[in-house]
């Protein structure tokens, strides 16, 4: 099985000085695009203010938003079991 992990993926170490920093907002275009290349699973960090998060905020995800990508990738995957 191949697990992508989405939030990690986004992780800029030592991008904020003396810790990371991370790029939220390509969450969902990389997630969609890992669900599109058929992966098995998916790893998100989740937190309901990442920006006050004590640890990986900025590549977390809010989780209001978590829904509505999961909505979007379930359709992908749908999609792509349909074509394999």
């Amino acid at each position: 099985p191949v697990i992508f992990d989405a939030t990690h993926s986004v992780q800029l170490p030592g991008g904020m000085g003396g810790s990371s920093g991370g790029q939220r907002e390509f969450i969902p275009t990389l997630s969609r695009a890992a669900m599109a290349a058929g992966i098995d699973g998916l790893f998100m960090e989740v937190h309901p203010d990442p920006d006050k998060a004590l640890c990986d905020g900025p590549n977390s995800i809010p989780l209001d938003e978590v829904e509505a990508l999961l909505e979007q990738l379930l359709v992908i995957r749908e999609a792509v079991r349909n074509i394999i």
